[in-house]
């Protein structure tokens, strides 16, 4: 295994990032069991900026400080307790699709066509994580009865318009800030 070393200026972004995704958290508008926030475009952006293992650990670095009791999960929430929401299954897949999409954007050319498809992968993994804990929580935990049309349509559907609007904006702005050329 090789280890990266992590620069002053590294560790900065890095923070940064972990910051950008809290106060992505405190812009929520509660509309059920998974509010809606600015979160995932901070994650969708710091796969594009930082790359793969810079964006994780800004991830991971959010995921630990909101478990180790920093109000700065959504709704000023945070500590152990979270596991619980059904909402954690999403912080879990930041994780992930911040990795994902930086290997994505590492790993091709440098192009709209690229970021779209970055963007894309990474919410569709996000869904795949989040949907399935949420499922749990709610049915298993909770003993809510919930149909998998009914988690969908708490957990996805009514997110699409606004995960597309976000997209956009992560595309655009990925692509001015790392100066990725034209389709």
């Amino acid at each position: 295994m090789t280890t990266m070393k992590l620069s002053t200026k590294d560790i900065t972004q890095i923070g940064m990032f972990t910051a950008l995704t809290a106060i992505g958290a405190f812009i929520s508008i509660p509309v059920g069991p998974v509010p809606i926030t600015l979160q995932s475009f901070f994650v969708l952006l710091s796969g594009i900026i930082l790359g793969s293992r810079k964006a994780m650990y800004s991830q991971i670095a959010y995921l630990l400080l909101g478990l180790a009791g920093l109000p700065i999960f959504s709704n000023f929430t945070g500590g152990l307790q979270a596991v619980f929401k059904p909402s954690f299954g999403f912080l879990i897949g930041y994780i992930v699709v911040a990795y994902l999409i930086g290997k994505i954007t590492e790993a091709k050319s440098n192009n709209t066509n690229n970021l779209i498809l970055a963007v894309f992968i990474g919410t569709a993994v996000l869904y795949l994580i989040g949907l399935p804990y949420m499922y749990y929580i709610l049915n298993i935990m909770l003993d809510k009865n919930l149909s998998i049309m009914q988690v969908l349509n708490m957990g996805m559907f009514m997110f699409i318009p606004g995960d597309t609007i976000k997209a956009v904006l992560t595309v655009y702005l990925g692509k001015k800030i790392k100066g990725y050329r034209g389709l």
